[in-house]
């Protein structure tokens, strides 16, 4: 095998490059465009590019918050929040709610999205969103480093308690994720790539 050329750093020391490349290698990530309220009824929709699904059972999805933002601190007081999938055609409303504004302006309003109240939690999930997660809050960790040194982020994880699909990405009883066009993060400061169906292959596992 070839040697490969290959660009070295230690993180604590600077990566040396125009772009921290470390969210552009973790990618694609999906989207986790997150809805909450407060104590005093404000809704809250922000999305977040550390986002996953963790668990089968029970379905456990999470989020990690750099700095202590609204939507970690609504969700530590009520214990619900709401994912909502990210596609291609709601791209631009996402990104309008990932403004920077005071706790009690609406995002909802902002982005141009419609709330509709949750079934299982009192939290509303985006109608547009094709399919939306209502969660019970399960953890919220505060990450650190190797060194033990507090990090100045947090992670939420949420057990799935109501699920919403839009029965025209089910197809003989099988959900379609290239369908929903959902769209996930790349890294820099605005890089996207969107999931086709032409783009999907399945590999069969060997066990």
């Amino acid at each position: 095998m070839t040697a490969k050329d290959l660009h070295f750093y230690e993180p604590k020391n600077g990566h040396g490059l125009k772009h921290d490349p470390f969210n552009a290698i973790i990618a694609p990530r999906p989207i986790g465009w997150i809805s909450s309220r407060d104590t005093n009824g404000n809704i809250n929709l922000a999305p977040y590019s550390f986002f996953n699904a963790f668990c089968y059972v029970p379905p456990i999805i999470g989020f990690s918050s750099t700095n202590w933002k609204d939507s970690v601190a609504n969700i530590q007081e009520t214990g619900e929040f709401v994912w909502n999938l990210t596609t291609m055609d709601l791209a631009q409303q996402m990104n309008k709610s990932a403004a920077h504004v005071a706790r009690d302006v609406d995002e909802f309003k902002l982005a141009g999205v419609t709330p509709v109240a949750g079934r299982v939690v009192n939290v509303p999930r985006v109608a547009e969103s094709p399919v939306s997660f209502e969660c019970k809050v399960t953890q919220i960790v505060q990450m650190q480093g190797a060194d033990g040194r507090k990090a100045n982020a947090w992670v939420t994880f949420g057990e799935v308690v109501a699920v919403h699909i839009d029965k025209a990405l089910i197809k003989d009883g099988v959900y379609q994720t290239g369908l929903a066009r959902p769209i996930v993060r790349a890294g820099r400061m605005g890089d996207y790539f969107e999931i086709k169906p032409e783009n999907m292959f399945e590999m069969i596992r060997p066990d």
